[in-house]
């Protein structure tokens, strides 16, 4: 479960960086120098802070956002029920999956929701029992029906 940063985890260049990078790096040589010239800081200093950010929980991930579908793939969200006492094996069982994109914990009988995202469509039912053989759980599965896209980003 996650836990609340202390108000003072972030500094203003932190908050600076969370927000512009949620709008995308500019597509140039060297983006993290670009990043470093709007925030007055080094470029090492901009990679050194993200790497910190990722390390204390402010970002949860930092990378691309892909569309498998669009290069040929899939995708699938997937529901899990773990036993309380089996979910940080379930896990990382789970999270030792190369399709497994990312998996978060909820508050509810289905606690382990993860994404699939394959090469082929055909791979996300094979992902699927695979996890469910080795974790003795069933792995529920909700493709796609329609896509929205929402431009969710936090202000930090």
């Amino acid at each position: 479960m996650r836990t609340t940063l202390p108000p003072d985890a972030l500094d203003r260049t932190d908050r600076l960086l969370i927000n512009r990078l949620q709008d995308g790096l500019p597509l140039v040589h060297a983006p993290f120098a670009a990043v470093a010239a709007e925030a007055g800081i080094p470029e090492t200093e901009v990679v050194d802070r993200i790497t910190h950010l990722r390390e204390i929980g402010a970002i949860t991930r930092f990378g691309p956002f892909l569309d498998a579908e669009a290069m040929g793939g899939a995708f699938c969200l997937c529901a899990m029920a773990v036993p309380e006492g089996r979910f940080d094996e379930v896990m990382t069982l789970v999270n030792a999956h190369p399709e497994v994109a990312h998996n978060y914990e909820r508050q509810h009988k289905l606690n382990m929701w993860f994404v699939l995202a394959c090469e082929r469509p055909g791979q996300i039912a094979e992902a699927a029992e695979r996890i469910e053989r080795e974790a003795g759980l069933t792995v529920l599965r909700f493709p796609k029906m329609k896509e929205f896209f929402i431009g969710f980003r936090v202000e930090a």
